[in-house]
């Protein structure tokens, strides 16, 4: 059996965040990177310096907003452009199959202000993801899913759960149709291998926000059974954190026996 590290990350803009994700890949060498918020067109993504890198990538893409993308060391299959059954013209998720795994990456809604449309939105979005994860599970065994799903599950994912007490990330609606995905059959990779560590991938642009570590989780990894009974290991990288011009998340990490 060889290695296999995936990571997610929401990159919140691509072409700004270029050059240090491509020092982060050679470094990291991820066989897998599903990727959020690259906010650009799928004509203005940078293929050219991602293949050089190495990786061939898959796109769907918003100007200005939303995009996602998987980059792989290996040719992919695209089955979904977008999430099935869900209307909307808005680039929130993308599906590829690698040999015979599914990989999706997905940028849920923020959803404030709650009850707004927004958060009507975001919850219909969930509903439609739910059951389209839910169909990935009945018609391959090993699936992974990851990105930034904008809800704190429990007071212990966020550094303080006060100041976010009426905001749509710690809604119980929201955070219902997370915690179904365990029920469905989805583990998450983060939480098997570090029970006791917080997990943060989130910390907003206060100067003192990182540093302190008033952070939150909010992007998550969820795979399989059989996926999850193969995984090694799954931590939160800092590096891409500390860079200049950083994205406010950094990737979480996940390495499975393939």
């Amino acid at each position: 059996m060889t290695d296999m590290k995936i990571a997610t990350f929401n990159i919140n803009s691509i072409n700004v965040r270029l050059p240090f994700l491509l020092e982060w890949l050679e470094k990291e060498c991820v066989d897998i990177l599903l990727l959020q918020e690259i906010k650009t067109e799928y004509n203005n993504f940078p293929f050219f310096e991602i293949e050089a890198a190495g990786y061939f990538a898959a796109v769907s893409g918003q100007k200005g907003y939303n995009g996602v993308a998987v980059l792989s060391k290996e040719p992919v299959k695209v089955l979904n452009e977008n999430l099935p059954n869900f209307d909307s013209n808005e680039a929130r998720y993308i599906e590829v199959l690698s040999k015979g795994t599914v990989f999706a990456s997905v940028y849920m809604p923020n959803g404030n202000p709650l009850y707004s449309d927004k958060f009507d939105f975001k919850l219909k979005f969930m509903q439609a993801f739910n059951a389209h994860a839910n169909c990935l599970l009945k018609n391959y065994e090993k699936v992974v899913i990851g990105g930034d799903f904008n809800v704190i599950l429990n007071k212990n994912d966020v550094y303080d759960e006060k100041p976010f007490l009426n905001n749509a990330l710690t809604n119980e609606d929201a955070r219902r149709f997370l915690t179904s995905l365990k029920y469905l059959g989805y583990y998450d990779a983060f939480k098997i291998t570090n029970s006791d560590l917080n997990g943060y991938t989130y910390w907003d642009y206060r100067p003192y926000a990182f540093y302190s570590d008033f952070g939150m989780r909010i992007d998550y990894i969820f795979c399989s059974a059989l996926m999850a009974q193969n995984l090694k290991e799954c931590h939160v990288d800092t590096f891409l954190r500390k860079t200049q011009r950083p994205s406010d998340h950094t990737p979480l990490v996940a390495v499975f026996d393939i």
